[in-house]
């Protein structure tokens, strides 16, 4: 097993945590081993700030322009987080009301996403959106293995169809569950998921296709509407029925409230299963996913695993056991709290932030956009060609995070890996202000880089991108 270089005990890391004379109390250890547990005890208020003077190193949560995840609740939300921290999601029977609000809250996003029957449809939550593509992975692949079985068929070579710039979760499910994984490679024509190249990889061992609403890379949606057309011919003229799973981790909370006559749901027939993640868009902090399914039909019976609760019978579908229940509350409180009106504006404000970005950033003689942030409020641009072989956008993300801000730069997927590109992923709080102040330094560090007479040296090549 490896760990990353960030997560790695450095070769001359200090063994002990040295306490500041301003916290020592009489009495009290001054130095604390880093690696082992300490032989005694801490005063709590020490043991506290330790913690606290390490953690702060992480830096500015606001000034993170790289993750999708949501660093930031209102005081009811952080008071509820609180109260709430001690209930265990897995135990439905110690915590059925928990249990009742996970419930509503899937039935909510069902009917948001225009289940046929939201009342009749079968979710769960999840610890985060990638839990949720393993569990509708899974889905897929046991509804394949029934199929095949009944048709006396081998069920020995599943394959599941994707674009290249699928997140690192779905090559996950394909290493672990034994099955194949087929990219289609975008190119600069077809910068997601061509639905025309459907028919030279989709054969019968396909148990189906992922169809992603906000791609990682660059947060453009996949033409869902057209990858359910490109398979109705396919089994018009082959008789193969594949289903589609919609990975929505970011657009699933995006599209219902800024793109809503977007069909890109359970309004397809085709759509099998959905995936979002409550602590991305959905406003909630980390870890919870969802996943829904259109009806009991699309999720195998023998996945799921019943308890009883109240008297009443409840299904359950994960990977993992234990886990808080907190964030489901906290689901439940922001969709109470800003109803699908509330949603659509505070989405529409991180939008609007996110394309007066492109826009300007467009604007600046040095770069190309990618996309424009009109999809989620995400968006890429590389170097214009020509413009400068002195320096590389690795070298300004370095010199931005010198200003506090993180602005990945990264290799796209396969076929395209000869493009570099930089993304801003715009959440709930990243004002037009911190805009202005973002893109003054970004201005600064540009005009800094092309005033280098020569080149800055040459860098190790850069690994791809799967955050």
């Amino acid at each position: 097993m490896t760990t990353t270089p960030q997560a790695a005990r450095g070769d001359d890391e200090r063994d002990e945590v040295e306490l500041s004379p301003l916290f020592a109390r009489p009495g009290e250890a001054t130095v604390l081993p880093k690696f082992r547990l300490p032989g005694g005890e801490s005063l709590p208020d020490t043991a506290y700030q330790i913690v606290r003077d390490e953690a702060m190193l992480d830096g500015n949560a606001r000034m993170n322009l790289a993750t999708f995840v949501g660093t930031w609740m209102d005081d009811h939300a952080n008071r509820l987080y609180v109260e709430s921290a001690d209930k265990n999601m897995i135990d439905k029977d110690e915590y059925p009301h928990t249990a009742a609000i996970e419930t509503r809250c899937w039935t909510m996003l069902a009917d948001l996403w225009h289940a046929p029957d939201p009342d009749h449809a079968i979710g769960t939550s999840t610890i985060g959106s990638s839990e949720a593509c393993m569990l509708g992975g899974l889905a897929l692949k046991r509804r394949w293995q029934h199929a095949r079985r009944a048709a006396g068929k081998t069920v020995d070579a599943p394959n599941l169809v994707m674009s290249s710039a699928v997140q690192v979760c779905w090559e996950k499910f394909c290493n672990y569950w034994d099955v194949e994984a087929r990219f289609v490679p975008l190119t600069e024509d077809h910068r997601v998921l061509d639905p025309a190249a459907l028919a030279g990889v989709v054969d019968e061992n396909t148990i189906g296709v992922v169809a992603i609403m906000g791609v990682t890379y660059t947060g453009m949606y996949e033409p869902v509407a057209e990858i359910a057309a490109a398979l109705d011919e396919i089994q018009r003229t082959t008789g193969l029925d594949v289903k589609i799973h919609v990975d929505g981790a970011s657009g699933a909370m995006i599209a219902p409230f800024l793109q809503p006559d977007l069909a890109w749901d359970f309004r397809l027939d085709r759509v099998a299963s959905i995936n979002t993640s409550g602590h991305k868009y959905g406003l909630v902090y980390p870890g919870l996913g969802w996943v829904v399914w259109r009806d009991a039909a699309a999720l195998p019976d023998d996945l799921v695993f019943r308890v009883s609760y109240l008297g009443g019978d409840m299904p359950t579908f994960a990977l993992n056991f234990s886990r808080p229940g907190a964030q489901v509350l906290l689901q439940y409180y922001v969709f109470l709290r800003l109803g699908v009106e509330g949603y659509r504006r505070v989405q529409a404000a991180s939008r609007a932030v996110a394309m007066y970005l492109a826009q300007q950033i467009e604007a600046m003689p040095a770069f190309d956009l990618w996309n424009d942030g009109s999809d989620i409020p995400v968006f890429a641009w590389r170097l214009r060609d020509g413009h400068t072989t002195n320096w590389t956008l690795y070298d300004l993300s370095e010199r931005l995070r010198m200003k506090g801000w993180l602005v990945p730069a990264y290799p796209m997927p396969a076929d395209l890996t000869e493009i570099t590109v930089q993304r801003i992923v715009v959440r709930n709080g990243f004002s037009h202000d911190l805009a202005d102040a973002f893109l003054a330094d970004l201005t600064a560090e540009t005009a800094f880089l092309d005033s280098l007479e020569g080149p800055l040296p040459a860098r190790a090549p850069q690994p791809g991108f799967h955050h």
